[in-house]
């Protein structure tokens, strides 16, 4: 049976108005190259048995070099807030939705291509990636899964033979990403922008059939209050789960949050190395907008972003359709802060502790005396007494915290970023033994990896990162 006959087809996005998208074709590539598929992914997720087929044949279908008039081959419209600036219209500018996918228990995916050529929402841009980004992609993506965080996943990494244009001549890259759907945030806001309240129906119609049904079995008075408290709850728990493990996404635009929860779009992101409360890392983040320790605020401003969207079709009367919201996401600070309280307190094995106090002591203490956030709390697991004279020793000692819990939330390893611009680099010279190494690291984080889990010296610290697609 041929790899495109393996592939349970149906692309529920193209049944929606021809607004929603463009029809794009993927840049055909004559050198393209297969770097790393990942099989155990399109295996279990997917439900598509790959590791019997060439690379050719992978290449072919996964990075969209032979045409299949099953696919879908689209790029999709959105909006979005940049940096707390409106864009009318943003839109896929360097990728393209290849197909969907239902797996053996029916559920739907998207394949997705980022890096493929000039879309319709390019603005002059060459719709192409180098390879950095996609490696950092790659890495980032399966990390955050294997550590326990809502995501996108990693399918593949391509070579793609050419050089792009960057502030220097790059080798190009190919990304193949799965996501349980690529909706976001600034999906509801073009349709809400441009006033098209059919267009929004449908979408948000479409949005709670494919990720959040189980509204249409509630006694609702408003199913899309309904769509938004459940957006809610999962967009906080992705990124209190970012917290808990001192990960920066660098760039929380309305565009780059999916109403899924699925953490999306690894730009210039990175798990810290030293606590630091307002540490960034993108190189254009020049007022820390996105800091660590304002994550949490900024999915709010998202959340309410969203909310803003809806108040056309939750009510005629626009007063008692703001009114409704208003009522619906009274509690939205509490509720978020529970979420990042409850992730936060089990990094120390508490698991009834309605505050922050003993944590916030902790972490005041390391960002005063520069201390790694992982390394820190990987040792306060399993060699505890090295902290019996910071000031949160005692009280935390009397909560009888769990340590097998601890265990099981702090890892060992995580990909730093030191680690990973050295994999980039080696990339870019051929050699991809360390990316390779590091992704096969990363399926392990809990488990002691004494050559990947040291800390960067002075000389290896990287401070920033770039989007660079």
């Amino acid at each position: 049976m041929s790899l495109e006959d393996k592939i349970k087809i149906s692309s529920s996005y193209k049944d929606l108005p021809a607004r929603f998208y463009e029809y794009n074709q993927v840049t055909r590539l004559p050198k393209i190259e297969l770097i790393r598929f990942n099989h155990k992914l399109s295996d279990k997720i997917l439900s598509i048995n790959t590791r019997d087929y060439s690379d050719k044949e992978l290449v072919d279908v996964f990075a969209g070099q032979k045409p299949n008039p099953k696919f879908l081959n689209i790029s999709q419209v959105y909006a979005g807030h940049q940096f707390g600036h409106f864009s009318p219209r943003l839109g896929d500018g360097r990728a393209i939705l290849l197909t969907e996918v239902l797996n053996a228990q029916k559920q739907r995916h998207d394949i997705h291509l980022k890096g493929s050529g000039a879309t319709m929402f390019s603005r002059r841009g060459d719709g192409k990636s180098s390879l950095g980004p996609v490696v950092r992609e790659y890495i980032m993506c399966e990390a955050m899964f294997y550590l326990g965080a809502p995501t996108t996943r990693a399918l593949a990494v391509f070579k793609t033979g050419e050089k792009v244009q960057r502030e220097t001549q790059l080798d190009g890259g190919l990304f193949a990403r799965v996501a349980s759907s690529h909706i976001r945030v600034g999906t509801f806001e073009y349709f809400a922008s441009t006033h098209d309240y059919e267009g929004l129906k449908l979408l948000a119609d479409y949005s709670i059939e494919r990720h959040y049904p189980q509204i249409l079995d509630t006694a609702s008075p408003n199913k899309y209050i309904k769509l938004l408290l459940a957006v809610a709850r999962n967009q906080s728990a992705m990124v209190s789960k970012w917290m808990s493990l001192g990960f920066i996404h660098g760039v929380m635009n309305t565009d780059n949050m999916l109403i899924s929860g699925e953490t999306i779009d690894y730009g210039p992101c990175a798990f810290m190395d030293d606590y630091s409360s307002d540490k960034v890392f993108s190189s254009i983040d020049l007022n820390k907008r996105y800091a660590y320790s304002n994550q949490i605020e900024i999915a709010k401003w998202n959340l309410y972003r969203f909310a803003s969207t809806l108040i056309p079709i939750i009510d005629k009367d626009s007063d008692k359709a703001i009114e409704m919201l208003k009522e619906s996401l009274k509690d939205i600070d509490f509720e978020y802060q529970k979420v990042l309280t409850n992730e936060m307190n089990k990094k120390i094995g508490l698991v009834n502790l309605s505050n922050m106090n003993i944590i916030n002591i902790f972490l005041n203490e390391l960002e005063q005396k520069r201390m790694d956030f992982t390394v820190s709390f990987k040792e306060l697991t399993y060699s505890p007494e090295k902290f019996s004279e910071f000031k949160f020793y005692n009280d935390w000692k009397k909560e009888n915290p769990s340590m097998d819990l601890m265990k099981e939330v702090n890892p060992h390893f995580i990909p730093r970023n030191h680690q990973v611009e050295m994999a980039i680099q080696k990339a870019y010279a051929g050699d991809f033994s360390l990316f390779n190494s590091i992704c096969e690291a990363i399926k392990t984080p809990f488990l002691e990896n004494e050559f990947y889990e040291r800390p960067p010296t002075n000389e290896e610290l990287v401070t920033q990162t770039f989007c660079g697609t």
